[in-house]
């Protein structure tokens, strides 16, 4: 019983042993983290095309929820630039920016997202994710990362500009340049440029100065809110506000509310799909930052509960007026390498946060949208890594197609088309793979009892025996390659009188494999040719013996291959 609910609380595990010191280190992890998250949750929440209030509320409820849920101990979980922009682009077809329904549709998805994956997570669903290969995923970021950077620029221009493609984004922006605010052109360029100087060389330029590493840190994390502070000031001292320079405005001050989603059955099924890509984007991030951390001080995550743990955030954003979220890449970095010692350390986040939205929110009223525009766009840059292509190009052409097409049509039709086209393609090219599975021609080493692929080694061979070494498991959809295989070599020559198929590599054989295999042997025997097995593991071995192939196999089982080669090896070679 107690261990089923630390299972499903693991706040109950690291609970029993938080002291002093741990209270200690999660409470720097917090301070830090908190000024980092105050400017990125309003430019997330503006990237997701919602007030910047939600970006605090998406960012307070969800995060002690997963501190009681989750598993991992440093994952910062709250709004995230690729999941605020695949929020932007669904409920963007449901209901016009600005409105109440908009609100209403963030709210049905950041709760369709949590319900989904609380789902997965008690039915121990994570391995889906699997079905994202890593050149997909890392395609669709890269894309996604340029779409985010794009559509910022008509802050920083102070135009007016809309779409979700890049042809559609730099086509309106074209079409608008005509309404180019210059003041906000000069605070967008100078507060873009201050934060790369500032994420590249503050840092490094305090440690030559003698600053103490941790003082260093939190002074280069406190660059944004730099930056948010100088141009609210100067918009509020010179009254830019007047002259055309667009700011945030009036944010309500106060606790996150107590909100609800839509049932509507209209609004439900128009988000339903997106609400699955987002949760298994978000998945996918969160899972793969939280195990990168967790591996670094030998401490392990489930990704069955992670599932649990983000639902549980997601449906925290819910009720309280936010959208969904998942585990931030640089945050949870920052949580890290600050000292959070456990998941503690985001429910001081989210108290820090929560203090913020009761006190501090009148101080953002001349905040401009073009230094949030600017956060956005330094810290989604990091994300763009075109260089992938130019590695999988020279690794594997399949993978390379895999990046191009997510990117190209990421860029070209939206990211819902991108990241859906990434998964049929990630499963189209793992079914093309195994559908040709890998099968060498082998022959002895000689002077050992070894055996290696004809094409690449210089091994004894003899003209009537020839040895297949299957490398991959056999079912239904590349069984029909090794009979296809099999015909040609063995019509090819006629002096081949044994054929051993090696399957020291084959794990599985379904049933459909079972019937090619029989297929095989048939035709075999027809033409007056032997089949044999060799190195065949035993839960395979058993497997065959539950059919007739044993009894109807016109050759014999070998333990291993070089017995094989004894056996059947003209007599007097």
């Amino acid at each position: 019983m107690i261990e089923n609910l630390r299972r499903y609380f693991p706040v109950l595990d690291w609970g029993r042993t938080y002291d002093r010191s741990a209270f200690s280190d999660d409470m720097i992890a917090a301070v830090i983290v908190t000024i980092m998250l105050i400017p990125q949750s309003l430019a997330y929440a503006l990237l997701a095309g919602l007030p910047p209030e939600a970006g605090i509320y998406a960012s307070i409820a969800p995060i002690v929820l997963y501190a009681i849920f989750g598993t991992s101990r440093a994952l910062a979980v709250g709004p995230v630039a690729v999941v605020s922009l695949l929020t932007a682009s669904a409920i963007g077809q449901v209901a016009e920016q600005g409105t109440a329904g908009y609100a209403v549709a963030a709210l049905t998805l950041a709760f369709l997202s949590g319900g989904l994956l609380v789902l997965m997570g008690v039915f121990r669903l994570g391995f889906l994710a699997n079905f994202l290969s890593h050149p997909v995923i890392a395609g669709f970021i890269t894309a996604s990362g340029i779409l985010i950077a794009t559509s910022q620029v008509k802050h920083i221009l102070g135009v007016s500009a809309h779409g979700h493609t890049l042809p559609e984004m730099l086509g309106s922006i074209f079409s608008h340049l005509s309404e180019i605010n210059w003041i906000t052109v000069v605070i967008g360029v100078t507060a873009t440029g201050f934060l790369f100087w500032v994420r590249k060389n503050l840092k490094p330029a305090l440690l030559r100065m003698g600053t103490p590493a941790l003082l260093a840190d939190i002074l280069t994390k406190t660059g944004p809110v730099v930056a948010v502070v100088a141009t609210t000031l100067a918009v509020w001292a010179f009254d830019l506000g007047g002259k055309g320079v667009k700011i945030v405005g009036e944010v309500p001050q106060g606790l996150p509310p107590l909100t609800l989603p839509s049932v509507s059955p209209d609004l439900v099924s128009a988000l339903l799909v997106p609400a699955i890509l987002i949760s298994v984007i978000g998945f996918v991030e969160s899972v793969s930052v939280a195990q990168t951390l967790a591996a670094k001080k030998r401490q392990r995550i489930d990704p069955d509960q992670e599932l649990i743990g983000l639902g549980a955030a997601n449906l925290g954003a819910a009720f309280t007026g936010g959208y969904p979220v998942t585990g931030g890449f640089a945050r949870s970095v920052v949580n890290f390498d600050a000292g959070a010692a456990t998941p503690a350390a985001g429910a001081f986040t989210a108290i820090g946060l929560a203090f913020a939205s009761i006190a501090l929110t009148p101080l953002v009223y001349y905040l401009p949208n073009a230094t949030l525009a600017a956060t956005i766009i330094v810290a989604v840059l990091s994300l763009v890594d075109l260089s992938i292509l130019k590695k999988t190009w020279g690794y594997a052409r399949r993978d390379f197609a895999a990046v191009a097409a997510t990117i190209f049509l990421t860029l070209g039709f939206g990211v819902e088309i991108g990241v859906a086209s990434g998964v049929a393609l990630s499963i189209l090219l793992h079914l093309y793979k195994s559908a040709r599975p890998h099968v060498a021609e082998v022959g002895l080493v000689p002077g050992t009892q070894h055996f290696r692929n004809i094409r690449r080694h210089k091994v004894d061979t003899d003209p009537t025996l020839v040895t297949l070494r299957v490398d991959e498991s056999l079912y239904f959809a590349n069984a029909r390659f090794l009979e296809d295989l099999i015909q040609k070599r063995v019509t090819t020559g006629c002096s081949v009188r044994n054929v051993v198929l090696m399957f020291s590599a084959v794990n599985e054989v379904d049933y459909s494999a079972l019937e090619s295999l029989e297929a095989i042997n048939h035709r075999l025997k027809d033409m007056d040719v032997r089949l044999h097995f060799s190195e065949v593991k035993g839960p395979v071995m058993d497997r065959l013996k539950r059919s007739h192939l044993p009894d109807d196999l016109n050759g014999r089982f070998f333990l291993s291959q070089y017995d094989a080669w004894a056996a059947l090896i003209t007599k007097g070679r």
